[in-house]
């Protein structure tokens, strides 16, 4: 972590776009015309990624907004078949508690229509896997603890900027939650003062990819938004 400004210093915003607002608009609505297209998928082609993709995604999440710009998470690149097979091993130990009795009866119902269940496969057939850490704290180079604030809020937006990124260049994702996730630290070789936030598939889809039709149900904007 470099060492962090002690006063600010302000420069031109210089490099913003601005369009007029019919570009605007209609660059809005082509964004979304794109992002409603994106799925999470659990069956992945072994095809592999160029590593290049995986770089520029990460390069855009690191771009998010972060509570006093102190950026609260590290991302671990997994693209290697003995860690792949050791996290599978470690996420369907908790994923088989989580399905046999440590989810509550109307958690496992909102999953029915999904059609998810302990086995993941994807885990090692997908080319990449990136575990994305949330940091409590930096460590300055004297070796000083610097508190990061707004960590899950800073991490949650990065981890979507990461997704939408990737949507864009062509990939599909799977956003991966067993629960504990303490194992990820252990393999990826991570502190104890980063969390494990969530895990992040990456691939193209298999030839023969379905998903849910439940999954394509999105709220329309009158249910998610409210205009004062």
């Amino acid at each position: 972590m470099p060492d962090l400004p002690t006063r600010p210093d302000f420069e031109p915003l210089a490099d913003f776009p601005r369009r007029p607002p019919a570009e605007v608009a209609a660059r809005a609505q082509d964004f979304y015309e794109g992002m409603r297209r994106r799925r999470t998928i659990r069956e992945f082609s072994p095809r592999p990624v160029p590593r290049d993709a995986i770089e520029w995604a990460l390069r855009t999440a690191g771009t998010a907004p972060s509570g006093a710009n102190l950026q609260p998470w590290h991302f671990v690149v997994i693209s290697s078949a003995a860690a792949k097979q050791r996290i599978r091993r470690a996420a369907e130990e908790e994923e088989r508690a989580f399905y046999s009795g440590r989810a509550p009866k109307e958690w496992l119902d909102a999953l029915a229509p999904l059609g998810t269940d302990a086995d993941k496969p994807f885990l090692e057939t997908a080319p990449y896997l990136i575990a994305i850490f949330a940091q409590k704290y930096g460590v300055l180079p004297d070796g000083r603890r610097v508190t990061h604030y707004y960590v899950p809020e800073s991490v949650g937006i990065a981890t979507g900027l990461l997704i939408a990124a990737l949507h864009t260049a062509g990939l599909a994702t799977l956003t991966h939650t067993p629960s504990p996730m303490g194992f990820l630290n252990e393999i990826c070789g991570r502190p104890k003062h980063e969390k494990p936030y969530l895990l992040l598939v990456a691939g193209y889809p298999a030839d023969d990819c379905k998903t849910p039709r439940a999954a394509r149900i999105k709220k329309p904007l009158e249910a998610i938004s409210t205009w004062m």
